[in-house]
């Protein structure tokens, strides 16, 4: 056997107390990756004159552009805008901004930030990854240093602040106080409380059929007399609790399937802790979703399964189907794709915090608990979204001294699942990091696996905001497998375009998809082609991918009853137990 590279071995336990309690204080954050890539940025820049050159016109060209704005505003004249923020950028937006001096703080601003975009990128000699990681920073700290973040400099808390006598200062100060409490004492927001599973959300009826050391299985009540042959089992990512899919009954995904006559199984990981430190990656596969197939199949007289995933639980489902297709063995019917990445060459800003250095330093803070803590994930989330996660709640809560009220999806994004040590390792390496995937040299147990084993008809989501599997992303399955396959392009993000309901309150008002059918690797490879070739729908992809289902299923049969199940004596109805797992 060969020889681990030094990054792939075990901490050194000389190392361990030092590097974890770094690791601690940054966060998850590799600084190591940070100074990397400044340096190689200010290296590079150093030595490119040209680039220095043009970096000074282009500061002269701003500054010019900025006093003229000025001198119109002093004289009252009509001024246009010298630069339009991006169109997801809303700090600037509302009319207050616009009166000086406020208008002239929000111009310089957003010039800064232009300039600094231009000095960090296009730097010749530069990595790719690393002008990334250099122009993310450069961009968090420029956001943190916002006139809309500095109550004297931001017109709306100045108005706030003098009609209320300071009032919301006082009370934004309390939230701040309330939430840092919660942090240090590792207790939850407030509000979740509303949104336990089992009383706010996760309400749709059903038992837990089958359980292993890593998941339950939950198979949901009908509520049709006839129900499709094929039933329906849906794999979640195991970096997120599986009611994600099965919030309110208002934005219920797996309430919807029941309803329309479909037989659901949803897989709940379990929450693993230090015991669970050397799970890998294939105990993943072959106890998270094919145990799960097979258990399907034996509650339903051995049909075809028609098989769903999320986010990563649809990148293992997959490697299941590809595994099975590679043994012949006829199990799926077909295969559905949420939001879903095989292929991570280009896995947007989250691959800024995957490189050598910061696996390394991911795998020092696991190696004395044995897994990751969820909360270290969370953090990486905010910062890729840091101007809505992070710095308009500093504006809405702790400078105009608002409450956000809580939701089922906040609630549940703040129900965070932890990482085994090895497993978590492993997929940041073998997917993220080598793209052995998508490039042929992924194995389980030892046997290579190839996507083009894939024969059964896929049906793939993809949203147009999603920060963690951008769309150009996903798109990408279509040229590595050998079957038909729809390719949907639904409006939102990684969540809020999964979870969109058709009907009702919870109904996202002007959702829309695009939608194509491919033959067997003959999609584009350009999006922009994809993109004007596919048709445009007005509503849910919901609806879309239920009649697909109906449409690759073999007719109706009397509903299924859900077994009654006993795990050490007892029936265990649904959401199970795994979801009450901290």
């Amino acid at each position: 056997m060969a020889a681990a590279r030094p990054s792939e071995s075990q901490p050194a336990p000389l190392d361990l107390p030092l590097k974890s309690a770094i690791a601690r204080l940054a966060n998850g954050v590799s600084p190591a990756s940070l100074a990397l890539a400044h340096l190689d940025w200010l290296m590079h820049l150093a030595v490119s004159p040209s680039k220095q050159a043009e970096l000074a016109s282009s500061a002269l060209r701003k500054n010019l552009a900025f006093l003229q704005y000025l001198s119109q505003c002093a004289q009252g004249r009509g001024h246009e805008h010298c630069v339009e923020p991006r169109p997801d950028d809303k700090r600037f937006a509302r009319p207050e901004w616009q009166a000086m001096p406020f208008g002239a703080l929000a111009q310089g601003f957003l010039l800064t930030q232009q300039w600094w975009e231009e000095a960090t990128h296009g730097v010749r000699g530069v990595s790719r990854h690393r002008e990334d990681l250099a122009a993310f920073t450069v961009r968090q700290w420029l956001d943190m240093l916002s006139p809309s973040n500095v109550p004297w400099l931001n017109p709306q808390v100045l108005q706030k602040t003098a009609a209320t006598g300071g009032a919301n200062l006082a009370q934004g100060f309390a939230n701040w106080w309330r939430d840092a409490t919660a942090v240090a004492a590792h207790g939850k927001p407030r509000g979740v409380e509303a949104f336990r599973p089992g009383e706010g959300v996760a309400l749709t009826p059903g038992r837990v059929v089958h359980r292993n050391r890593l998941i339950e299985l939950i198979q949901y009540e009908p509520a049709t007399r006839k129900v499709a042959k094929e039933p329906v089992l849906i794999v979640p990512s195991w970096i997120m609790k599986f009611y994600i899919l099965d919030l309110t009954p208002e934005d219920s995904l797996v309430k919807y399937l029941v309803d329309q006559g479909h037989t659901v199984f949803m897989v709940s990981w379990r929450n693993p802790g230090a015991a669970d430190r050397d799970l890998t990656l294939d105990d993943y596969l072959e106890l998270g979703v094919l145990d799960a197939i097979e258990a399907v199949r034996a509650q339903c007289g051995h049909m075809p399964v028609h098989a769903a995933g999320y986010c990563l639980g649809g990148t293992l489902l997959a490697i299941a189907a590809a595994v099975l297709g590679a043994r012949h063995e006829h199990v799926l019917k077909t295969v559905t794709l949420l939001a879903g990445q095989v292929d991570f060459e280009e896995p947007g800003e989250l691959g800024l915090f995957i490189d050598e250095s910061q696996i390394a330093f991911l795998e020092d803070l696991m190696a004395q608990p044995g897994y990751l803590d969820g909360r270290r994930m969370a953090g990486a989330f905010q910062l890729i979204n840091s101007k809505d996660l992070v710095w308009s709640k500093l504006l809405h809560e702790y400078l105009m001294g608002a409450q956000t009220p809580m939701t089922a999806m906040r609630a549940w994004n703040a129900d965070q699942t932890c990482m085994p040590a090895r497993m978590h390792s492993e997929y940041l390496r073998r997917l993220y990091l080598d793209n052995a995937l998508a490039e042929g040299g992924y194995t389980v147990r030892g046997k290579p696996v190839s996507l083009h084993a894939i024969r059964v008809p896929l049906f793939v989501v993809a949203t147009e905001r999603d920060h963690v599997a951008p769309w150009p992303s996903v798109f990408k399955v279509l040229r590595l497998v050998d079957a038909p396959v729809r390719f949907v392009l639904a409006s939102g993000g990684h969540n809020v375009g999964i979870v969109s309901p058709p009907a009702g309150p919870a109904a996202h008002p002007g959702a829309s998809y695009r939608w194509a059918d491919h033959t067997a690797s003959e999609a584009p490879e350009d999006t922009a082609a994809w993109l004007a070739a596919s048709r445009q729908e007005p509503g849910s992809w919901w609806t879309a991918w239920e009649g697909w289902l109906r449409a690759h299923g073999s007719g109706e049969i009397a509903a299924r009853k859900v077994p009654q199940v006993r795990f050490e004596g007892k029936v265990v109805p649904a959401p199970g137990t795994h979801v009450f797992e901290d």
